[in-house]
């Protein structure tokens, strides 16, 4: 009897101990999941991932009504043109010039208000052929620009649908690209200071190089005492090294400026326009007035353009993000070291 209540005694805490572990299983996985998209990795992924995503949205709501008001215009210029050459070689005398004037006017007007309806209702922005305004490049580069907050204003929802969608897709996108270049900020700080420290570029390392040396001039008849004493440098760590402000200025100089000779090469812009290009980009002003694949002609591809223009835009932003990061710690620590001696200062007069 008792080993009989002894096996219906152990059964049950195994069956129930049995449901709480895929209880659990399940939480940890999805605590697991939420972990990894809220990582440096995760946020990368959902920023890249959300604009994907937005660039199919748009293309899907907006393509069809870019096209049809460019087919539009195109079919009322033909028109306009064919109605000309009617007039010209059936309808009016060619000898009486007022009677061809007249009516070749009342045409142009017809076609000219036309082409005022379609640009002040419909949404048309004088585009002289179906490109590639809303194709995917076109269409990842304005999802980028909403959530970055660039706003070029080059392309823009014609739709209403495309409006709202705007607005919805803008107010989840801010606050994950604000989450992206505060994480990935830190993380590529917390990088480039490694990268400082291993390569001997600040004053503790430089004196632990200076010591490291030392000891391998040494004299043998050195004493043990003397010895250790050289010997000591101080230990630092790379969380502890700050990086100068003027390295972060010449890093984001020279990323600007690769930018401007690179879209200047690309677009046949100047020097000059590339570098405002660039800076008015990465700053997040973005007036519009230069914008890659601008001036692009029928047939052209500018997916490349956009798709450079992208991955320029994300990273510039989050190595901007990264100086800021480290320049900031170094404004800190300056204040500090001033501050103590402030301190020193007054603690000696005193």
């Amino acid at each position: 009897m008792s080993t009989q209540r002894a096996i219906v005694f152990n059964y049950a805490p195994e069956s129930n101990r049995e449901e709480r572990t895929w209880g659990r299983k399940i939480k940890d996985g999805i605590r697991s999941f939420l972990a990894f998209m809220f990582s440096n990795v995760g946020v990368i992924c959902l920023v890249v991932g959300y604009t994907i995503a937005g660039a199919f949205m748009f293309m899907t709501i907006e393509s069809a009504q870019d096209n049809s008001q460019v087919k539009m215009v195109a079919r009322l210029r033909n028109q306009t043109a064919e109605k000309l050459w009617i007039l010209t070689c059936c309808e009016c005398n060619p000898l009486v010039e007022e009677e061809w004037k007249a009516a070749a006017k009342e045409s142009i007007l017809a076609f000219q208000k036309s082409i005022v309806e379609a640009v002040q209702e419909k949404g048309y922005e004088g585009e002289d052929f179906i490109g590639n305004r809303w194709s995917f490049s076109g269409a990842f580069l304005y999802s980028l620009t909403v959530i970055t907050t660039i706003g070029y204003g080059n392309i823009v929802p014609r739709t209403e649908w495309g409006k709202f969608a705007t607005v919805c897709y803008a107010i989840i996108g801010l606050p994950l690209f604000l989450l992206y270049l505060s994480n990935i900020g830190s993380v590529l700080a917390q990088i480039f200071k490694w990268i400082y420290f291993k390569c001997f570029l600040c004053t503790g390392c430089r004196a632990r190089r200076r010591a490291y040396m030392i000891r391998l001039e040494c004299d043998y008849e050195m004493s043990i005492e003397e010895y250790l004493e050289i010997s000591k440098a101080p230990k630092f760590k790379p969380q502890e090294v700050t990086v100068p402000i003027t390295l972060c200025l010449a890093i984001i100089v020279g990323y600007l400026y690769s930018g401007a000779v690179l879209f200047a090469g690309w677009e046949k812009w100047g020097l000059l326009d590339g570098a405002y290009f660039c800076f008015i980009s990465l700053s997040t002003i973005g007036f519009g007035d230069i914008v890659p694949g601008d001036m692009i002609k029928e047939g052209e591809r500018i997916e490349l353009k956009f798709i450079f223009c992208s991955i320029y835009l994300l990273l510039g932003m989050a190595l901007i993000a990264m100086c800021f990061n480290l320049m900031q710690e170094e404004v800190v620590h300056k204040v500090k070291i001033v501050t103590e001696r402030m301190q020193n200062i007054f603690q000696c007069d005193s």
